[in-house]
């Protein structure tokens, strides 16, 4: 996927055991992605960020909800914003309250 792919529309597709993000996880697109991820992410083991151009709060929220529904989960891709709120909401690597 090209960089201008990663600024467009934000979507959301399975590949194997991948859910592959695209465009801007923000408040928008949280609430459009939420359906059509939770409908993917059964047998899931990767979320796949590459694609991601930048999160905001309600895009980490949506990652979160959904990585706790796939234990251990790993999460590639390091889109801008991800970094600083996950430290902000104290999550661990797979997205999860840190114990």
């Amino acid at each position: 996927m090209g960089a201008a792919t990663a600024r467009g529309a934000a979507g959301v597709r399975k590949d194997g055991e991948a859910l592959v993000f695209s465009g801007a996880l923000h408040r928008a697109a949280a609430a459009t992605l939420w359906s059509q991820a939770r409908a993917l992410v059964s047998g899931v083991r990767r979320f796949d960020l590459n694609a991601v151009s930048t999160v905001d709060s309600a895009g980490l929220a949506l990652l979160a909800e959904l990585a706790a529904q796939v234990e251990g989960v790993e999460v590639v891709g390091t889109p801008v914003g991800l970094s600083e709120l996950r430290a902000a909401y104290r999550l661990d690597d797979a997205l999860g309250f840190g114990r």
